[in-house]
């Protein structure tokens, strides 16, 4: 992975220092008579790294579909830079958040660079006859867009591999790619999902230096992973759902040290443990719910 000074100077969606990025307010989500997530707060700050942890079906997948509008809420709101975000994904991603998933979705049959530049969509200003006469502003437009996705490649170190196929990467890789295509949309926030599963030892260092120079660029990022070690390097803050509800959330040492996450994640019970008896069922129902959007295809099953 390397990063050049253009790449990190010209963040078009990076926030000003010192700025609330993501607010959500008592998001919370029900399938039928089943709570998914309940009243959970969260913000995002410029310049941070927040992680958010639980166990399996703690309803962390669920909450990052709210966030990035594949669900809309049943209840409670979520702001990107003040702004409520409308409950459409490729809004949201208009708008400055982008996101990888559990399970990489690229484009297979397409290249490396055409999967990068898929991502530029939402920042490409030519119109339909601007495409069909092929005039001097779309060859402008394209150019641009092809130089911008190839400075995304050699940030993640992929710009050698452009013309080659996605699905002839190695997984590290893809999950590279996965990355940069996000990072095409120029955000503000990026979200990632899992990024370093199934990744070895060194991949998983690759990618957290990854997400660091990320950082440097002025995107903020919040972070789902089940590897703890990778999640206390990384984050600023960290965050526990627990069936739903958020149980703790400070800094690495401060969640490390409370007894009630390691019981959360021992599977041993504790006073006052969220929906206990709903963790079951919640899994069920988040496993066949829909999207609320066919921006995104297939559907995402929380771990």
């Amino acid at each position: 992975m390397t990063t050049d000074t253009t790449t990190k100077d010209t963040t078009p969606g990076a926030a000003a220092p010192g700025e609330t990025v993501l607010d959500a307010r008592g998001v919370t989500m029900r399938f039928g008579g089943l709570t998914a997530v309940r009243g959970v707060d969260l913000t995002v700050g410029a310049g941070e790294i927040v992680g958010l942890i639980g166990p399996n079906g703690a309803g962390k997948t669920t909450f990052f579909n709210c966030l990035t509008g594949l669900y809309v809420p049943t209840e409670g709101e979520v702001r990107y830079k003040g702004n409520v975000l409308p409950p459409k994904s490729f809004k949201v991603t208009a708008a400055g958040i982008a996101r990888t998933f559990q399970n990489i979705r690229l484009f297979a049959n397409m290249t490396v660079l055409e999967n990068v530049l898929v991502g530029r969509h939402t920042r490409t200003k030519e119109g339909f006859w601007s495409a069909v006469l092929r005039g001097p502003g779309f060859h402008k437009a394209e150019k641009a867009s092809r130089d911008r996705a190839m400075e995304l490649l050699a940030f993640v170190g992929l710009d050698h591999k452009a013309e080659h196929l996605a699905r002839n990467l190695p997984y590290g890789e893809q999950r590279k790619l996965e990355i940069a295509r996000a990072l095409a949309s120029e955000p503000g926030l990026l979200l990632l999902d899992e990024p370093t599963a199934g990744m070895n030892p060194q991949e998983t260092r690759t990618t957290e230096e990854l997400v660091f120079a990320i950082r440097d660029m002025g995107i903020a990022v919040l972070v789902i992973e089940h590897d703890m070690r990778f999640i206390f390097n990384l984050c600023d803050r960290v965050a526990v759902l627990v069936q739903g509800e958020k149980l703790i959330e400070g800094d690495s040492a401060t969640v490390q040290g409370d007894e009630r996450v390691v019981a959360a994640y021992l599977g041993e019970p504790f006073e006052n443990a969220p929906g206990a008896e709903e963790a079951a069922e919640v899994e069920a129902a988040e496993a066949h719910a829909e999207p609320t959007t066919d921006a995104a295809p297939g559907k995402e099953n929380d771990r």
